[in-house]
């Protein structure tokens, strides 16, 4: 039962006991009768006054009371001139102010770090309390390649995206740097915040390619310019010597020195090669900005092919093309481009061996060529475009390098993967 209805119905009880009772006055005396109603009348008067003063407020709090479970911090009251009832106001209006700052400032706080999350040029991916992914930001979209509505919603550690094998075994507060298609590397750190009294996590993605490629050229550039430095110092002149000498006819007058003429001209043909060698490095490191211009991709894939046709023959292995359209056009220098593929194709009849076939497949802006061999197992995969690695027994390691210099200068997104049993796919993204 309510306030208002109790104070009322013990108002109405209290007259009626009165009212009977004064019935019994004027059976014994008239003028006590009139007293006693005139006492009433004014006791109902005192009564609704008190019911104003003091119930009236009551009512006016609860309308507060309704706004404040609304959120609407807007609804104000005014002074009445009663001092218990303006105090209560006051106090009311001082906590509403209180509300709707403390809630306008959470609102710019949520806002700024909405526009933080946004704009920030590290990917940052947001759990659940149930650590199922809840919001993700543009920047690790990117990284990952996928759309928001393929990640939301769905539970962080079963996620088929590679990346999420490395993200799944982290410990909140741990990081880790991570190589996931031997091209990319990535910072990843996982920590957590507190939501309504539980923990929730959150991964931040940093890309760290761009650096560690950088710093990987910086570092074999100079081994590579203090061995060509080197070897060019000392083959150069043994050379010299060795040249004089097999031209100086008087050494040779006899027969019996005909495997010495032998050794030394075998001599100078292998520092010959290794002066081509060292060239090989030299290229790496001396690689010239891109030129861009207006380039028919089909052409040029038309080119490489036919350049590599002979070899691809006599291993039994065959040119499949996919192409869209007449022509493709796309901005690269072509000489450099023209190496690309001539390295990824020369890589891929390697791989195969003897008997498969090469494809050639392109998109309006990206090329695909996929190979048939043994494919790439994930213990090579962190390791493919690192400088001076090799799985060939006579390999140099910078075939790849070298593919992945151009591209990134170019500023091509690319990837070396095996799909599927016998199906490798080096893709270009221009």
């Amino acid at each position: 039962m309510k306030l208002r209805t109790k104070y009322v119905l013990f108002v109405v009880i209290v007259h009626l006991v009165t009212l009977v009772l004064s019935y019994y006055i004027f059976r014994v005396n008239n003028i006590f009768f009139i007293v006693s109603e005139v006492f009433v009348i004014i006791s109902i008067v005192i009564a609704w006054q008190l019911y104003v003063q003091l119930l009236q407020p009551l009512k006016t709090l609860m309308q507060g009371v309704e706004a404040i479970k609304d959120r609407d911090f807007n609804v104000k009251f005014v002074s009445t001139g009663k001092h218990e009832m303006d105090h209560l106001i006051d106090v009311y209006n001082q906590m509403m102010d209180e509300l709707r700052i403390e809630r306008t400032r959470r609102e710019q706080q949520h806002f700024f770090l909405e526009k933080l999350i946004f704009t920030s040029p590290t990917g940052i991916v947001i759990l659940d309390f149930d650590d199922h992914i809840q919001q993700i930001n543009p920047r690790a979209l990117q990284i990952l390649g996928m759309e928001a509505n393929e990640l939301i919603g769905y539970p962080v550690d079963k996620h088929p995206h590679p990346l999420f094998d490395y993200i799944k075994r982290l410990q909140s507060g741990q990081t880790a740097t991570v190589k996931v298609d031997g091209v990319n590397t990535f910072l990843l750190q996982k920590s957590h915040f507190i939501d309504r009294g539980f923990s929730r996590h959150f991964i931040m993605i940093e890309d760290l390619t761009a650096e560690i490629v950088a710093a990987e050229k910086n570092v074999y550039g100079k081994v590579i310019r203090m061995m060509a430095h080197e070897v060019n110092n000392t083959v150069g002149p043994v050379n010299s010597i060795m040249q004089s000498a097999l031209k100086n006819d008087n050494l040779w007058e006899s027969h019996r020195f005909n495997d010495l003429k032998d050794a030394l001209q075998v001599a100078v043909d292998r520092n010959q090669n290794l002066n081509l060698f060292m060239r090989n490095f030299a290229d790496l490191v001396k690689l010239p900005a891109a030129n861009k211009r207006p380039v028919n991709l089909h052409q040029l894939i038309d080119s490489v092919s036919k350049l590599m046709s002979i070899r691809a023959q006599e291993n039994e292995i065959e040119f499949e093309f996919n192409l869209v359209g007449e022509q493709l056009i796309v901005m690269a220098d072509e000489q450099q481009l023209e190496q690309v593929l001539i390295n990824i194709v020369k890589n891929a009849i390697e791989a195969i061996g003897a008997q498969g076939h090469i494809r050639f497949t392109t998109t309006n802006k990206t090329l695909i060529i996929t190979d048939t061999g043994a494919g790439i197992s994930a213990e090579l995969a962190a390791n493919l475009f690192s400088p001076f690695f090799s799985t060939k027994k006579d390999g140099q390691g910078i075939g790849l390098t070298l593919v992945r210099e151009i591209l990134v200068n170019h500023g091509f997104e690319f990837s070396l993967k095996t799909v599927a049993e016998k199906q490798t796919e080096f893709s270009i993204y221009f």
